[in-house]
């Protein structure tokens, strides 16, 4: 039976078996696979089979739904494809492996962080982010937990201010994460954040000084001994 590999990073944390019915992923508790972050739309994609091909599509989410790294509206599936949502995946498995998962899912992000905490090392620096230009909350940031979002919705850590006429960012630009080999910056939003001037599209670990710019807001990254 085709199934599902929910993913945060590199660590799985559920198998969910695929049926002939839609199946709902996004934020809120109507949907099948729940997942609790906010850079994920309420209602942000289906999975359906259509004939013998299994498809996902985009519900007109805000930060769009990626497969094998390319923003999609509907694509079909195939074997060991890899659906993004956000820094979730779901990886399309098509064979004949029994899979024990439940239909609907619900992770909070203490859940996530219980279960990376009991494998991970943090790096031995405590990263900062300092605000240069655009106050929008604090003038400086402590990075110490496992995952730090930034962006214009008021569920991040981390606000910033819009740009343009109206002040537009998207709710959730990036995000910051611990992990053993130092912190790395996750852009949500591709091409939108800058690391010293350069749009990230792609993973990026951070050095002690860079310069981040997302929206109207300037961050430098600094990092300091955890006893500072």
């Amino acid at each position: 039976m085709p199934k599902l590999l929910l993913k945060f990073n590199a660590a799985v944390l559920k198998e969910i078996n695929l049926k002939k019915g839609p199946l709902l992923v996004g934020r809120a508790p109507n949907n099948d696979i729940v997942i609790n972050n906010p850079a994920i739309s309420s209602n942000h994609c289906k999975i359906t089979l259509e004939g013998d091909t299994y498809y996902v599509e985009d519900l007109d989410s805000t930060n769009g739904t990626y497969v094998n790294e390319k923003r999609i509206k509907k694509c079909g599936l195939h074997h060991q494809d890899v659906i993004g949502v956000a820094k979730h995946s779901l990886v399309f498995i098509q064979d004949s492996d029994p899979g024990a998962g439940d239909k609907t899912i619900f992770l909070t992000p203490e859940k996530q962080s219980e279960i990376f905490s009991q494998s991970a090392k943090t790096p031995s620096k405590i990263g900062r982010l300092r605000v240069l230009k655009g106050l929008e909350g604090s003038p400086e940031y402590e990075l110490k937990g496992l995952s730090t979002y930034i962006g214009k919705s008021d569920r991040v850590q981390i606000p910033i201010k819009g740009t343009g006429l109206f002040g537009s960012a998207p709710e959730v630009v990036a995000s910051i994460y611990r992990k053993p080999e130092g912190y790395v910056l996750i852009p949500v939003v591709s091409r939108y954040p800058l690391v010293n001037g350069e749009k990230i599209a792609v993973t990026t670990l951070l050095k002690d000084g860079d310069i981040i710019v997302c929206g109207g807001t300037t961050f430098q990254f600094v990092l300091e001994d955890s006893a500072h």
